[in-house]
């Protein structure tokens, strides 16, 4: 669903402030002084991801069964043209194709559809600026919002709910439909809730947990290439990338933080000429939640998990390359005046760049998405 949860425009890499302290990598001093040996990253156990764990319910198998057909299914849109998977698309890695969301009826969006690989990990934030608590909460308002919606522009919340509620008896009524809804919820009056808990189950399934990384982690050493590995080390090391500062392994995000966690890094505050935008012009992000001043321009990390396959980057998809935005991002991203303090130029080589890119190339996600073999 567009921009369905959210996740941050420090977008890529945050690799964070770099200490005068950090040590080397035993090569010496002209002191004399021996160097301190630091063990490679790449040479160190990485932490697997961990099993995803769910509240039982008996009826979630058919629950899935029912989202995974809503998922795939125009007809949830308010002008029948538009699906979730419209916006998160196999071949733009699981995120969206346009720079900004294109919602139902050819709306244009404020913001980029994020990859929502992973989405069953995110804690009580979703969105890129995290306004939405739970992952029925996202649904929701994908739903009944701009994205898809199933709902008028200007309604009100209990007028949204009349909405999508009716759309979703429609669809109960609808023969394949209603033996899908009575499997997940039997003996219960379809309304818009249970849609969204089934498509909210079924995004719960969408894992990724075999990538190369996940491979070398669960120890699989021949996992990763000569250059991949050089990556890791770049991107782990706090002498070099530190990229962990923000994109914490093995979700490479900051999912797992209560509330998520929210950086500016400079994107969309600035025109082409390097000009500060209008005021009125600059997306404020998580201060729209907050409230806070703090929190200006300031988006939610998002996983790097398939970045390789699913540009253009950030929360306003403002940067086409993956290259491109690694080296924004490795040079400390766009002065501003709410710019995160611990990010700053990491100075690194062309090289170091190259086998940045490559290791993230390494958090390709080989699933993919597919409707049900009978769609309702």
């Amino acid at each position: 669903m567009k921009m369905l949860f959210a996740v941050l425009a420090v977008g890529l890499l945050a690799c964070g402030s770099k200490k005068s302290g950090d040590p080397g990598t035993g090569t010496g001093s002209a002191s004399g002084t021996p160097a301190v040996q630091v063990e490679l990253p790449s040479t160190l156990p990485q932490n697997p991801l961990p099993k995803l764990i769910l509240a039982d319910d008996p009826k979630r198998a058919e629950k899935v069964a029912l989202g995974n057909a809503l998922f795939f299914d125009k007809r949830l849109s308010g002008a029948n043209d538009l699906s979730c998977y419209d916006c998160h698309k196999n071949e733009d890695g699981n995120g969206g194709h346009d720079p900004l969301a294109i919602g139902s009826g050819g709306k244009k969006l404020p913001r980029h559809s994020p990859v929502i690989w992973n989405v069953a990990y995110w804690n009580n934030a979703f969105y890129w600026d995290g306004r939405a608590k739970t992952l029925e909460d996202n649904v929701k308002g994908a739903w009944g919002g701009g994205n898809m919606g199933g709902a008028p522009g200007d309604a009100k919340p209990e007028e949204v709910v009349a909405a999508l509620d009716k759309r979703a008896a429609e669809l109960a009524a609808v023969a394949g439909y209603k033996k899908l809804f009575e499997a997940a919820y039997p003996g219960t009056p379809i309304k818009a809730e249970h849609a969204i808990g089934a498509i909210s189950e079924y995004m719960r399934t969408m894992i990724c947990n075999d990538t190369k990384f996940d491979r070398f982690a669960g120890g699989d050493k021949a996992a990763l290439s000569d250059a991949e590995k050089r990556g890791l080390d770049v991107f782990m090391m706090p002498s070099k990338g530190n990229c962990l500062l923000c994109h914490t392994a093995p979700h490479f995000s900051a999912m797992g933080k209560e509330g998520g966690a929210y950086f500016n890094v400079g994107i969309g505050i600035k025109d082409a000429a390097g000009a500060d935008l209008p005021a009125d012009k600059v997306d404020i992000g998580r201060m729209k939640v907050s409230k806070t001043e703090a929190d200006w321009a300031a988006f939610k990390v998002p996983s790097l998990r398939n970045v390789s396959k699913s540009a253009p980057y950030f929360h306003d998809g403002s940067v086409a390359k993956l290259e491109d935005a690694v080296k924004l991002m490795a040079g400390g991203g766009i002065t501003n005046k709410n710019k995160f303090a611990l990010l700053e130029d990491r100075k690194l080589s062309a090289a170091e760049l190259s086998d940045l890119v490559a290791f993230l190339g390494a958090l390709e996600c080989p699933n993919k998405l597919d409707p049900p073999k009978d769609m309702p």
